[in-house]
């Protein structure tokens, strides 16, 4: 970067040598850039933080002259660290100082800064008696969190977190200062909907609110660990369960699986009575434990979320890490056969690591009520996302246990006479053939179209963001 662009970046910032930081500067890349996963170190080109919308504007401004490119970070965690640019040499512009937050008792919306975190984001608005579904890392950043999707335990009864946009607030390429709605700049509040980094930086946004619930029930079943078999057959009666097309709303269930666990948990979102009249014991092969936690406060049981959250890699530390998802709908459930195939290839595989996690999140209800085409994100159908993770402590990860989460998938899609077929943009795999297409699906050549009118330049770019055709 030339003296001209790092002069421009500070002059955007009001000349405050805090809020823009080069390679130069003292601990750089441990208190500036933080990488996330370390099999991708990054070096952007410049991390700045500033304080006000204008000053957004002003960076982008800086950076489209220079044609540099741009990406936003809120919490950080992108898989292949997107946040900061994916490869070396982007502009980061980080949100930690977008933190404002209002509330409106007649419409109650919540307007809420893009640099805030999810626990901040639950404490503000338990502070006013109200609620909105988001994911359980507490740590992760809306501004990522609600332009990707946001799913999470509520998102069955309230949608995702990209749901519940009401309106934005949005600096685009041109360095404009503008609102996307269903009503205004609608086709920015589509892309923003579930592709957001490839479009502008959103600096606000106003959501809905549901009234914070009362009574919910949290779940734990550990089954035996017994044979093969006997962990499949409780896989089968869990995919018999979620995919009851009468199955209520307010059930939210995850599958997780590791070295010698099956674990199902989830919350269920009303009475103990009304819990235990659903009978979820009986509906699985003999189990090893069965536990319920009551919680009368929503501030309680999103905290237990959060303390529970595996999903949040490395505990939010950095660490090496690579991780895969794909999709199932009420059409791509899985044969019994090949349960019985994935589970012997997990009993059986050499996974190069101790250190590797398997989820199987429910989704639908609320999540699949709007039409594929109402906002970017295209997977309104997935019934449950499969998750794969593995960690090295040690190094980068070896080809051993990238080929072992591969393999996963490829199970999956290989032996399924109606295969499952996409990924989430949330969970970035670097390793994609054809990621796009696996993110946004039949939603992208819109995307494609917008992208040419807010952004021709290709600004806001990362190695899988919407391209400029």
């Amino acid at each position: 970067m030339s003296l001209a662009v790092q002069q421009c970046l500070l002059d955007a910032v009001g000349g405050n040598i805090l809020l823009a930081t080069f390679p130069t500067t003292l601990l750089y890349q441990q208190l500036d850039v933080k990488p996330y996963n370390l099999d991708h170190p990054v070096t952007p080109a410049a991390v700045t933080f500033p304080e006000t919308i204008q000053q957004i504007a002003n960076i982008v401004s800086c950076a489209a002259e220079a044609d540099i490119k741009v990406q936003a970070r809120s919490g950080g965690h992108s898989y292949a660290n997107y946040g900061i640019g994916g490869v070396d040499g982007a502009i980061v512009v980080d949100m930690q100082n977008f933190q404002q937050f209002s509330y409106d008792p007649t419409t109650h919306y919540a307007t809420i800064g893009a640099g805030t975190l999810l626990a901040d984001v639950t404490n503000k608005l338990d502070s006013v008696g109200r609620a909105m579904a988001h994911g359980t890392g507490p740590q992760i950043g809306i501004g990522g969190h609600a332009t990707i999707g946001g799913l999470g335990p509520a998102s069955r009864m309230w949608g995702s977190a990209l749901d519940q946009i009401e309106s934005a607030q949005v600096v685009l390429a041109n360095s404009s200062i503008v609102t996307a709605s269903a009503t205004e700049n609608s086709d920015l509040f589509f892309a923003i909907q579930g592709a957001g980094a490839s479009f502008g930086i959103v600096t606000d946004f106003t959501f809905r609110t549901q009234p914070a619930p009362g009574e919910a029930v949290q779940y734990q079943l550990l089954f035996n660990l017994g044979d093969t078999a006997s962990r499949a057959d409780t896989f089968k009666a869990w995919q018999k369960l979620i995919s009851d097309p009468d199955l209520p709303r307010e059930f939210a269930s995850n599958v997780i699986l590791t070295e010698g666990i099956l674990l199902i948990q989830g919350t269920y979102f009303g009475t103990k009575t009304e819990f235990d009249a659903f009978q979820l014991e009986s509906k699985f092969p003999a189990n090893q434990g069965f536990n319920t936690t009551v919680f009368n406060d929503w501030l309680g049981l999103v905290g237990y979320w959060a303390v529970d959250a595996v999903e949040d890699v490395g505990g939010g530390l950095p660490v090496h890490f690579y991780a895969k998802s794909l999709p199932f709908t009420n059409k791509t459930l899985i044969p019994d056969d090949v349960v019985d195939d994935f589970f012997e290839y997990l009993d059986t595989a050499d996974k190069g690591t101790l250190t590797w996690v398997i989820f199987l999140d429910l989704e639908g209800g609320k999540i699949s009520d709007p039409p594929v085409d109402s906002s970017a994100y295209f997977h309104r159908d997935a019934l449950f996302w499969i998750q794969t993770y593995a960690i090295d402590l040690l190094g980068p990860v070896s080809a051993t246990t990238k080929t072992f989460l591969n393999d996963i998938n490829d199970i999956f899609i290989t032996k399924m006479p109606n295969p499952p077929y996409g990924a989430y943009a949330g969970y970035v795999d670097p390793e994609l053939a054809n990621p796009q297409d696996e993110y946004w699906g039949s939603n992208l050549e819109r995307l494609i179209q917008i992208k040419a009118a807010v952004d021709p330049q290709d600004v806001f770019h990362n190695p899988q963001s919407v391209p400029v055709k």
